[in-house]
């Protein structure tokens, strides 16, 4: 028996452990739905992981049936709150700071993402980069990112309809958009932020490293060498040094009197006159200054525009096939706007003009917002509705997904003419549910770029290729990866419409 005591003992402290685990889970979890026991420490953790869409899609239907908007779960020991209710996620992002809650882009994403991070940045401090981020979305700015955009998106399309020819000349099979999109994105993005600064040699390792940080994100976070999460890790590191490397050089250029070619250089005409008058006064230099500093925060917009974009581009080709009222339209505006046979790319002036185009934009991102929820974790216990209190630390979940399906009419109709009609203006009407860019003091800073990206690749995309989806039974699911895609890729036919494709 004195053999076996140890084990006894064991045994129901761990007992002990456990119930008290389930007890914490109820306590935090109070009038909200959600399960009534969870598996020890791991939760939900395997369905999350295994199925995210259908993960997801039970929190939501949960949240639905609870007057709050709210529900409730648990996985790798955190508890966390599901936001279906357009008002209390508003709620949620009008209120992050220190004593309330704080943005964290991903449940384990401090880890990940590295010391230098928007993400977690709050009050003062945090002002004061997003001024210095300013200039980089000026309209100046936008136009000269235009031009490279449209460069770049032509020379992957006429990769895309020659891979595409030769493929369906050998085996009929269709073209599958998701991964080509992801690569013209990341070539965007590098060119478009740090333009110059990037060898070849280094966008090669570049997008090696972007995708095993990819991969990280939707990966067990298990900090151990031979995890897909530590080799995310390591990817990062070395992706901010290298835009920190990129800073230094575009620094050098702006000091040399260069001209602007990229959204570093916006960034760094200023930042290098602050430097150097702090250094003429004998001060330390300005916060956010540094090379690592600035090659985190390019990270933070790297992430931003690559994923999403990706996401939405996918989205904006399926509605479009799917719709061929709303391409008829698009395609008649962008005709009378402007020709492939010009040769010059579509100017800021033009791209104003394109209205329906653009409302094609909006309704893409709100009928598929890419980033289907902001994670935030709660510094303090914070009332988010009347009979609830969220419990320190626990993870919160606002999902701007659902509040894109709240209020407007007929929200699951992909409807550009709501906001488009002078009639309807439900952009107006609803706005407060229109939120694939967020909301509050973390609202997206480059949503003025993402979108002019979506306008460009619509106009230019119907203009110069004729295309039609694969479709088949549950092509157009949700998946997760991280931001939401089209299950089958965006398997798409396409061949050239226009003689010759423009040459910028």
């Amino acid at each position: 028996m004195r053999a076996a005591a140890p084990y006894v003992v064991a045994a129901m402290a761990l007992l002990i452990l456990l119930m008290a685990e389930q007890l914490s889970y109820r306590r935090k979890k109070g009038p909200l739905p959600g399960p009534p026991l969870v598996v020890p420490f791991f939760g939900s953790i395997f369905q999350l992981i295994g199925d995210p869409a259908a993960y997801w899609d039970s929190l939501a239907a949960r949240a639905k049936e609870s007057p709050m908007g709210l529900s409730a779960d648990y996985f790798l020991g955190r508890f966390a709150v599901f936001i279906r209710d357009a008002e209390l996620t508003h709620r949620v992002l009008a209120n992050v700071r220190p004593d309330a809650f704080h943005f964290i882009g991903h449940p384990f994403g401090k880890k990940l993402f590295g010391d230098h991070n928007l993400i977690y940045m709050f009050g003062d401090d945090h002002r004061d980069l997003r001024r210095r981020i300013a200039p980089n979305f000026s309209p100046l700015a936008l136009s000269t990112y235009a031009d490279v955009q449209q460069r770049v998106i032509v020379s992957h399309l006429r990769r895309w309809l020659r891979d595409a020819s030769d493929g369906e000349r050998r085996k009929k099979k269709p073209f599958l958009l998701r991964l080509p999109c992801r690569d013209m994105n990341l070539e965007t993005s590098q060119t478009v932020f740090v333009g110059p600064y990037l060898a070849a040699a280094a966008r090669e390792e570049f997008a090696r490293d972007y995708n095993l940080f990819n991969v990280g994100l939707m990966a067990m976070p298990v900090d151990l060498p031979g995890f897909a999460f530590r080799r995310a890790k390591r990817a990062v590191a070395r992706l901010v040094r290298t835009l920190g490397d990129c800073a230094r050089q575009s620094k050098a250029r702006m000091r040399a009197g260069g001209e602007p070619e990229c959204l570093m250089d916006y960034w760094m005409q200023d930042t290098v006159r602050e430097v150097d008058e702090a250094a003429a006064n004998g001060c330390s230099p300005p916060a956010h200054s540094s090379d690592d500093e600035i090659g985190g925060y390019v990270f933070d917009f790297l992430f931003a525009a690559q994923d999403a974009s990706t996401s939405s581009l996918c989205w904006a080709v399926s509605a479009l096939a799917s719709h061929p009222d709303v391409l008829a339209g698009v395609r008649a505006e962008v005709a009378a706007l402007w020709s492939p046979e010009s040769g010059e790319p579509i100017t800021a002036a033009v791209m104003a003009e394109m209205r329906y185009t653009q409302a094609v934009a909006r309704e893409v991102v709100r009928y598929r917002p890419p980033a289907t929820m902001v994670p935030h974790v709660a510094g303090e216990a914070f009332r988010l509705a009347d009979g609830y209190t969220v419990p320190r630390g626990a993870t919160v979940f606002p999902s701007l997904y659902e509040a894109s399906f709240q209020g407007f009419r007929d929200p699951a109709a992909f409807d550009p003419d709501r906001f488009f009609s002078d009639e309807r203006r439900e952009d107006v009407a609803f706005r407060r549910n229109f939120l694939p860019f967020g909301a509050g003091a973390h609202q997206c800073v480059g949503q003025r770029y993402a979108l002019n990206h979506l306008v460009l690749f619509m106009a230019l995309f119907v203009s110069l290729v004729n295309f039609q989806r694969h479709v088949m039974k549950g092509c157009d699911d949700l998946v997760y990866i991280p931001t939401i895609a089209p299950k089958d890729d965006c398997a798409v036919y396409l061949e050239q419409r226009c003689a010759e494709l423009p040459l910028f």
